[in-house]
């Protein structure tokens, strides 16, 4: 499928793949023309994410102290709403509080998608236990509100 510039029309791909580029190189070795393969790449996340809204200030060298309202928390990370940009791989200290209380953790600025951060705890295997009571019970109240468990 071309355009009217004779340019190959490229399919949008979803976000769970990735889209590899060949080499001339490679394609000349195989004597094929350019194409964008869409390939399959298993999601990176460890732990499962649950849905939180809560308020968080995160400290950042770059930036000051920055508000926002959290989206969702996993054992492994959280995100966040912010209307102030958090810069890409800084380490930053969230202050946040849960029901079990409140929690302060050092975290690096993983994601950005318009508004929303996604912060990776630095330790996992030092994730404070109000955040895992958290998530559990969180796991345990989401289920229950499913569309599935009904």
């Amino acid at each position: 499928m071309d355009k009217p510039n004779g340019m190959p029309v490229v399919p949008i791909v979803p976000q769970a793949h990735a889209i590899v580029m060949r080499s001339d190189a490679e394609l000349e070795a195989e004597h094929q023309s350019a194409v964008i393969f869409p390939q399959t790449i298993a999601d990176p996340r460890r732990k499962p994410r649950f849905k939180l809204e809560v308020d968080i200030t995160i400290t950042s060298r770059a930036s000051g102290e920055l508000k926002g309202r959290t989206v969702d928390i996993s054992e492994s990370g959280i995100a966040a709403m912010l209307t102030v940009e958090a810069p890409m791989g800084e380490v930053v200290e969230l202050n946040f509080t849960l029901p079990f209380g409140p929690v302060t953790i050092h975290a690096m600025v993983r994601q950005r998608n318009a508004f929303r951060y996604g912060f990776e705890f630095l330790d996992p295997d030092f994730v404070p236990e109000s955040i895992r009571r958290t998530c559990r019970d969180l796991a345990v109240d989401q289920s229950r509100m499913s569309p599935d468990s009904q």
